[in-house]
Formats: structure tokens, sequence, C-alpha cells
């Protein structure tokens, strides 16, 4: 069982990391840094784009509109760190037997 907890740590890392990469690659785009016609920079931004826009999507809608601001990745982020929280002392330690 805390082998299973452990990939899912891993994923969970991995995928904040995704939602940081995502975020930071809408602000080069946003300040026109990148270039979306260059076909290695499209295949990236929608990459990130699927494999967080599933997740983002429903946090958009509960969020209220703030000026063109999304917080959404934050929501995420935190969401996820408290999720880790949640395995690492509660579920990781019933796995080990404490």
């Amino acid at each position: 069982m805390s082998a299973v907890l452990d990939v899912l740590l891993l994923a969970l890392d991995l995928y904040q990391w995704i939602v940081i990469a995502t975020a930071i690659m809408s602000w080069l785009i946003a300040f026109d840094v990148v270039n979306t016609r260059s076909d290695f920079v499209r295949s990236i931004w929608n990459t990130l784009l699927a494999l967080t826009e599933p997740v983002l999507r429903p946090i958009r809608r509960f969020l209220p509109a703030m000026g063109g601001l999304d917080i959404s990745p934050i929501i995420l982020l935190l969401g996820i760190y408290f999720l880790q929280r949640v395995i690492v002392r509660y579920l990781y330690p019933m796995a080990m037997g404490y």
C-alpha cells in the first residue's frame, strides 16, 4: 500500500510542476516572449493545455470574475498541496502500520 501512495505522491508532485509550467508559459505567450506560430511552441502549449484544462475548467466555473486575473492555478496548487499533506499525515502512517 505504501508503494501506491508513493507513486500517487510522485504523480501529484509532477502535476504541480505541469501546472506551474502552464502558468509560466501562458505569461510568456501573453507578453509575446514566445511565439505560438512556432510548431514546437504550439505543440508544447497544446500538451500543457490538454493536461491542465480538464482540471482547471471546473475550478474557473466556481470562481468569480476577477477582471482578467486567473487564480485557478493557485487554487489547484493549494488543492494538490492539501491532498499531499492528507496522504503524508493520515494515509501513509496507516499504510505503514504506525
